[in-house]
């Protein structure tokens, strides 16, 4: 008996059909109503809700690499379904039955964002047992469905990220994807034998352990002629794939977590047992930039509640500074600096276990008595003395191949392939199954938290352990997987224990900059870049990845730079978290005045930037723009961004809505002459030559 499943919430329009058969197809999820007439009925069969695929099964469809005619996904048929009201939205959760398997399709709605959060659950119901080699956490058919051409006005976004080089985000037109042109609806409606479909598919992945270090986990949809679009990001903290192309007529977007043929992932359930994909967020707006402002109110329901997030406190870190060659009389000037411009933490970064080089020893993580004569513990004291917390750096995953305990320990503590353990960049991998490391890594923890009374962490990840381990897991992919959630579990045992502790996600950066991580740990370090100019367009483009509150941005003055090289380096981080560096102590009078100024400033707004939401009038950053925004609405008024990186570039900056008063915040002295144009809905100002920026406040409207 056919039936229809809908639902509205979080300003959502959700369709669900059961047909006579069983087969349950998702025909509708937007912020637009469903049009029935919108899809050709012989279409129908295409709009999955599930793609499962299992060893020995048949992927009945001509697919290419795509994920399509998956099965048993394709004979799974009804068997519930629920609605559960909670205080924050709704979840609907439909149950499907196959063969010796049921499946579990989740769906998360949010009353005050426009997003939903998706997985699915398999679990093996008898016979000898199932082997998934791919399970979609969140699949949508009909991306353009009901478009005379489906084609134009649509483009897909992605965003590389690399080392130095992160959030570079992207655009192409589907057909400069490779993507065949689908028909018009007026053309489906009369069925032929081949359905219009492309075997090419605009497809991206993360692999290992360092998931971000060619692309982030999201990607973005947009329709312009129909001002329609979605944002997605994968939660997956390891592996993770998404794909766009055309079936049946239309275009769909799958996203999931590890597969079979990209990362060596096999997941093996007996009777009984369960898997569980990670967590899919789609955001859907009018545009692209207002689909990441929902997925920034959606951030903030998941992330774990914490003072950090709330107060926004200035961190100093000394790594731009000393390049991991810390001693106690090197720092005590550069902490008595940083107290003095306003600094909050102190976190004293890598080499503070080791007597000259590190690399490859490390993984005892004892304070090394020749850089601390009078102990570790009198540095953080006096750290404490100057009203700042301490920190110190952690890289708890990894030990490196001359650590004395890399021979004392067994070699189910490492991750092992071929027989052999997985060596790389003179560090072993270790195994967060294994009780010996998690137990070495609680005391390493409770004794800097404990012993030395360490308030933050720069917990940091710098190799790729590649595609896992091939120690007690049916499939190297599922032992990654497994280490990986028993690392995160470890994190939440952690923080349980010292509620009060910050730490840094950090992988070399932004190589792990995601929510499976971002949902637990209060804030991420964006790049490594020092470079001020390449690193303006990493600042700007932060918020579409991370909250502001949790997008921690070096700064790095530098004696000698010029007044407005200063201020440029200091803008980089006023919209985000303030990651201070540098060798404060040998800045000149004026550039010390130039940096207490830029932190008093942030003292004075901090507190609304985590209810702030990002905007970018001139559109994201792209490698030819010369002239970069970012703004943060604050309700009554915006803050706004601006770097110019180019000279011969006007800087006329169009506004969202039309505001009465505009003003210089920073630097106070110099100013730029910014002017409203009448009607209110443009910036204009006069900036020096490039490079050079500066924070605005926009007011009234």
């Amino acid at each position: 008996m056919r039936q229809e499943i809908c639902l509205k919430e979080g300003g959502l329009h959700v369709v669900l059909r059961v047909l006579e058969n069983g087969d349950v197809l998702l025909l509708h999820l937007g912020r637009n109503a469903f049009d029935e007439e919108a899809i050709a009925p012989h279409t129908l069969r295409w709009y999955r809700l599930v793609e499962v695929q299992a060893a020995g099964e048949d992927q009945n469809d001509h697919h290419g690499n795509k994920h399509t005619g998956c099965n048993p996904g394709q004979a799974l048929r009804y068997a519930s379904h629920s609605v559960e009201q909670r205080e924050h939205g709704s979840v609907l959760r439909l149950e499907l039955a196959g063969k010796e398997i049921r499946v579990t399709c989740v769906m998360e709605f949010f009353h005050e964002a426009h997003v939903v959060r998706s997985h699915t659950e398999a679990v093996c119901t008898g016979g000898e047992g199932i082997c998934l080699t791919y399970l979609s956490a969140f699949a949508l058919t009909g991306l353009t469905k009901g478009a005379y051409d489906p084609a134009e006005g649509c483009s897909v976004s992605w965003a590389y990220n690399s080392w130095c080089s992160e959030l570079q985000w992207r655009r192409a037109g589907l057909d400069q994807l490779g993507l065949s042109p689908v028909s018009s609806l007026d053309t489906l409606r009369r069925p032929s034998q081949y359905q219009n479909f492309s075997l090419q598919a605009a497809s991206f992945c993360g692999r290992g352990a360092w998931p971000c270090s060619e692309y982030l986990p999201m990607g973005a949809f947009e329709d312009s002629k129909r001002g329609q679009a979605l944002v997605w990001q994968i939660e997956a903290g390891g592996p993770w794939q998404w794909e766009i192309s055309t079936i049946g007529g239309e275009y769909y977007l799958q996203a999931a977590g590890a597969d079979d043929e990209r990362h060596h992932w096999r997941r093996m359930l007996l009777p009984g047992e369960s898997y569980r994909t990670p967590d899919v967020a789609v955001a859907f707006g009018p545009d692209r930039e207002a689909a990441f402002a929902q997925l920034t109110c959606y951030r903030r329901r998941i992330m774990r509640p914490c003072r950090d997030n709330r107060e926004l406190p200035v961190i100093f870190n000394d790594y731009m500074a000393l390049l991991g060659d810390p001693t106690e009389s090197r720092l005590l000037p550069l902490i008595d600096a940083a107290a003095e411009a306003g600094g909050e933490y102190f976190c004293v970064d890598s080499g503070w276990y080791a007597d000259g080089n590190w690399w490859d020893s490390v993984g005892l993580w004892q304070p090394e008595h020749k850089r601390f004569p009078h102990g570790i513990s009198y540095v953080m004291d006096y750290i404490r003395s100057k009203g700042m917390i301490p920190g110190l750096w952690l890289e708890l995953e990894v030990m490196g191949v001359n650590c004395p305990l890399a021979d004392q320990w067994p070699r189910e503590c490492f991750f092992l392939r071929n027989g052999k353990r997985v060596i790389d960049h003179g560090r072993y991998q270790l195994d967060f199954r294994h009780p010996l490391v998690i137990a070495h890594a609680n005391e390493v923890v409770d004794r800097l938290a404990g012993s030395y009374g360490v308030g933050y962490i720069k917990m940091d990840y710098n190799i790729n352990g590649g595609y896992g381990t091939q120690w007690n897991a049916k499939s190297p992919g599922a032992g990654l997987e497994d280490h990986l959630r028993a690392y995160v579990s470890w994190l939440d045992g952690v923080q349980q224990r010292w509620p009060g502790l910050v730490i840094e996600n950090c992988a070399s950066g932004g190589m792990r900059m995601e929510y499976g991580l971002l949902s637990r740990l209060s804030i991420q370090s964006l790049s490594d870049q020092d470079e001020a100019v390449k690193l303006a367009r990493i600042a700007a483009a932060a918020p579409t990845a991370v909250t502001p509150e949790q997008a921690a941005c070096w700064s790095l003055p530098q004696a000698g730079e010029s007044e407005e090289q200063m201020i440029f380096s200091m803008v980089n981080t006023l919209l985000l978290r303030i990651h201070q560096s540098g060798a404060l102590n040998e800045l000149s009078g004026e550039q010390q005045a130039l940096l207490t100024e830029a932190i008093a400033l942030y003292k004075t707004y901090r507190k609304e930037l985590p209810k702030a939401l990002p905007f970018w009038p001139l559109g994201l950053p792209s490698p030819e723009a010369h002239l970069l925004c970012l703004g943060m609405d604050l309700g009554e008024r915006s803050l706004l961004a601006v770097w110019r990186i180019q000279d011969g570039t006007p800087v006329r900056i169009p506004l969202t809505r039309s505001f009465q008063e505009v003003r210089q915040l920073y630097p106070a002295e110099r100013s730029t002459f910014p002017r409203l144009s009448k009607d209110g809905r443009e910036l204009e100002a006069e900036l020096p030559p490039a490079p050079a920026a500066r924070l605005y406040e926009v007011r009234g409207s």
